[in-house]
């Protein structure tokens, strides 16, 4: 049957008002151009995507590629976000049971919040949604607030299906969400690289969202580098599940890092905690039942004090790996709980214990975070480094307690590098930088740029300074044990290589361990001829400058000023070389320039200056101890060669000629030029 013409056009007007009634409600009709441009959608063309989008003349035209990025509302089936585009969260999005929300690497949310709406503003996966976040290290996805402050939202919510003491389907504290289930395996998805930043809205007193909410979330759910930076509320709260999740770094979250309760009986492998700002509650807190999950390596450091680990009603967990650094409190038992419940290291946890002489986690693994590791311009250095490790000059580092460069492993200081010992009162002596035997340490200054180490009160004796370790010959034998945390040195390699040192200030070292053991500025237990030492100055020490405990390493162009015991000190038969060095003294009660004791291993020292306006004592000589000095100035001391235990002068060699006594005035050499230490007294 053939239709009239005007029949024809009434059809093609019915085919028109379909068209255009498929773009759904009248908020969703295409908002005709000026002048017959092409219409757009003004609002959500799918799945509450609310961003005009062109639609190219109809709103059914548009491609899920085309969506927007404005996210609010509900997801119900599979969406992928664009990686090029910035995401707006206005309001909730929720992804729903049978929903998946894909999010490429590199993308960015930002949460845009109007005031009061915080509580209402999230992302959350429903019971049998998922998640799938793909950041990598090189593009990590990032979630936060456009505010830039804590609390601005409630992060990112997961509801799964696993057990919890809370029961099946119970209701969340946020949304009244269902939670729970008996499917411990339950999968809601996977999220790698990803950085939750200002989230934790407070909805009252007792309940807040977090960074990254799990409530019954199942070990089928994967959860691998997260960061939680910035959160007005914990950083990750574990509400029952079997969900575990490693590599987890957390920086100023105002409650707790990782908290859990209805238990929670996952693990977390390698997580790191930072906190520079007071008020926070706790690295960790566990409440209710004890589902004894695991923490594998963790590792929390405080510049404030505070507490660590807190442990509620009859909560407990299983830590290996733990250290602890700058904490008032390590463990607390809020409730008078079980100790037997809280096993670290294979045993009940000790709340006199600070935990903190334990291998950590390397917070160079989180260097994809990009927050240089603290709120500001300044880093954390604490634990150990077992892999290359090399710093960053435009960085100010702290020195909480003490890093330990392992065996097998360099820490490179590149030139203009500045570390500050931050030290609470009584962990003077616990706070050190210490090159174990077989680890190395490339200290790059220059003249120009030295690197310096300090400490943050500029006293002396607040910190232990360097520690060198290594395998060169000493009387004390092979794998002695040092007067400082009992390390071990000493073995048969005397051209052994633990690194190279130039251009570098010691200030403010010498930490007392007790009246027999101190820390130097410089400690060189048996390091060998292949390290390199040049242009080193170790200043305001409260005990020695530089110490050497046998060894064959010989070091050029040191500067001593005002250190309170020994400004040069060695022992145990050191048998190496000091080339132009120069001391002064202005201060009164030190003990000598130099100090030399036990077997005499012949060093020698070249060019060699001493001052001193308060007189003292310029050289001592212990036991059989002596030396082979070339052109030695000594202007200003009382005594200038003391020999303490009336040991042989022939063992003193100055200028190719043994004293024959003590009062010998062969100290009048050529004086170094202090000109060529300007570098260290800027």
């Amino acid at each position: 049957m053939k239709l009239k013409t005007t029949n024809f056009v009434k059809v093609l007007a019915m085919v028109a008002a379909i068209t255009l009634a498929s773009c759904s409600s009248d908020d969703n009709a295409p908002d005709a151009g000026p002048d017959g441009e092409t219409p757009t959608c003004t609002d959500g063309v799918k799945n509450g995507d609310e961003t005009g989008v062109d639609c190219g003349g109809s709103c059914t035209a548009c491609d899920a590629s085309e969506e927007g990025t404005k996210l609010t509302g509900v997801l119900t089936e599979e969406r992928t976000l664009d990686a090029t585009k910035t995401y707006s969260l206005e309001k909730s999005y929720s992804i729903e049971a049978g929903g998946k929300l894909i999010i490429p690497a590199g993308t960015v949310i930002n949460a845009t919040v109007e005031s009061g709406d915080e509580t209402e503003t999230f992302i959350v996966v429903q019971k049998g949604g998922e998640i799938d976040v793909q950041g990598t290290e090189a593009a990590p996805v990032t979630m936060q607030s456009t505010g830039g402050e804590p609390g601005e939202w409630g992060g990112l919510v997961i509801l799964g299906d696993a057990t919890t003491t809370a029961g099946v389907d119970a209701t969340a504290e946020v949304s009244n969400f269902k939670y729970g289930g008996t499917a411990d395996d339950d999968n809601s998805g996977s999220i790698k690289y990803l950085i939750i930043k200002h989230a934790g809205a407070q909805i009252n007193a007792e309940s807040q969202y977090n960074g990254l909410t799990l409530y019954a979330v199942g070990s089928g759910t994967t959860i691998d580098n997260v960061a939680m930076i910035d959160g007005e509320d914990d950083g990750v709260e574990f509400f029952g599940g079997t969900v575990s999740a490693s590599n987890l770094y957390f920086e100023n979250n105002q409650d707790d890092s990782i908290d859990w309760t209805e238990g929670w009986n996952g693990t977390v492998t390698n997580a790191y905690v930072l906190h520079t700002e007071e008020g926070f509650s706790t690295a960790v807190e566990a409440d209710k039942d004890n589902g004894n999950p695991k923490l594998i390596n963790f590792t929390a450091v405080s510049t404030v004090g505070g507490t660590a680990l807190q442990f509620k009603a009859t909560s407990g967990a299983t830590i290996t790996g733990l250290s602890l650094s700058g904490y008032d409190t390590s463990i607390d038992m809020k409730d008078d709980g079980p100790l037997a419940n809280v096993i670290i290291e294979g045993e009940a946890g000790n709340p006199e214990s600070t935990y903190n002489n334990n291998a950590s986690v390397d917070v160079a693994i989180f260097d994809w975070v990009n927050t240089d590791t603290s709120a500001g311009e300044s880093s954390i250095l604490t634990g150990t480094v077992t892999s290359d490790r090399t710093l960053d000059a435009s960085i100010s580092y702290l020195l909480s307690t003490s890093l330990s460069v392992e065996s097998g492993a360099t820490l490179t200081i590149p030139a203009g590098t500045k570390i500050s010992a931050q030290v609470e009162s009584g962990d003077e002596t616990e706070t050190f930088i210490v090159v174990q035997k077989g680890g190395m340490i490339m200290v790059e200054g220059t003249e120009a740029n030295p690197v310096v180490m300090t400490s943050t009160n500029g006293n002396a004796g607040d910190w232990g300074g360097l520690v060198i370790l290594g395998d060169a010959t000493t009387t004390a034998g092979v794998d002695a044990t040092a007067e400082v945390s009992n390390f071990k040195y000493g073995g048969t390699a005397d051209d052994d290589n633990s690194g190279s040192i130039t251009y570098l200030i010691i200030e403010n070292a010498g930490a007392q361990i007790n009246a027999e053991s101190q820390y130097n500025g410089l400690t060189l237990y048996a390091v060998g001829s292949g390290t390199t030492i040049d242009n080193v100055a170790m200043i305001d020490g409260d005990d020695d400058g530089v110490e050497f405990f046998g060894g064959t390493v010989s070091a050029s162009n040191l500067y001593f000023e005002n250190n309170q015991d020994d400004s040069i000190d060695w022992t145990e038969g050191w048998n190496g070389t000091v080339t132009t060095s120069y001391v002064v003294h202005s201060k009164e009660g030190f003990s000598t320039a130099v100090e030399a004791d036990k077997a005499n291993g012949n060093p020698k020292l070249i060019d060699f200056t001493a001052v001193s306006t308060v007189g003292g004592t310029g050289l001592q000589f212990k036991a059989t101890s002596g030396a082979t000095l070339t052109n030695v100035s000594l202007t200003g001391y009382d005594t200038n060669v003391d020999m303490k235990d009336a040991g042989p002068l022939a063992n003193v060699i100055v200028d190719e000629t043994a004293l024959t006594t003590a009062e010998d005035d062969v100290f009048n050499g050529t004086a170094v030029d202090v000109a060529i230490f300007a570098w260290a007294t800027k």
